[in-house]
C-alpha cells in the first residue's frame, strides 16, 4: 500500500510558476514510477508528466512540454512537478499517482492517488 499526499498547489496569475510536491509513505517509493494527472470541471482526468523508477526516463503531455519539469527524490520519497509560464487552461486540480510498472501515460495503470491539490491560473 501507498499512501500519497499533495502539496504545494494555490493561486498563480498567468505567467508566474508554482511547484507541487508528492510525499510517499507505505512501500518502497523507488520501486514505484510516478505520474502526475490533473482534471479540470466538467473534463476527464488527463496525463501531465511521469518519471520512471530511478528519474532515468520523464515523460510529458504536448500541452506542458517545455513549461513544465517533473522530478523525484528518493531518499526523501517526494516526487515534484515544476510548473512554470503557466496558462490559464492550466487551471485544474491535480493529482499524483503511483504505478509498479507499465506505460506511465496510461491512467489505467496507476494503482495508487493521492487526493489532489488545486492550482486556479488567472488570466
Amino acid at each position: 500500500q501507498v499512501q500519497l499526499v499533495e502539496s504545494g498547489g494555490g493561486l498563480v496569475q498567468a505567467g508566474g510558476s508554482l511547484r507541487l510536491s508528492c510525499a510517499a509513505s507505505g512501500r518502497t517509493f523507488s520501486s514505484y514510477a510516478m505520474g502526475w494527472f490533473r482534471q479540470a470541471p466538467g473534463k476527464e482526468r488527463e496525463f501531465v508528466a511521469a518519471i520512471g523508477y530511478s528519474a532515468g526516463s520523464t515523460y510529458y503531455a504536448d500541452s506542458v512540454k517545455g513549461r513544465f519539469t517533473i522530478s523525484r527524490d528518493n531518499a526523501k520519497n517526494t516526487v515534484y512537478l515544476q510548473m512554470n509560464s503557466l496558462k490559464p487552461e492550466d487551471t485544474a486540480v491535480y493529482y499524483c499517482a503511483a504505478m509498479p510498472a507499465g506505460d506511465p501515460r496510461l491512467i489505467s495503470e496507476y494503482d495508487y492517488w493521492g487526493r489532489g491539490t488545486q492550482v486556479t491560473v488567472s488570466s
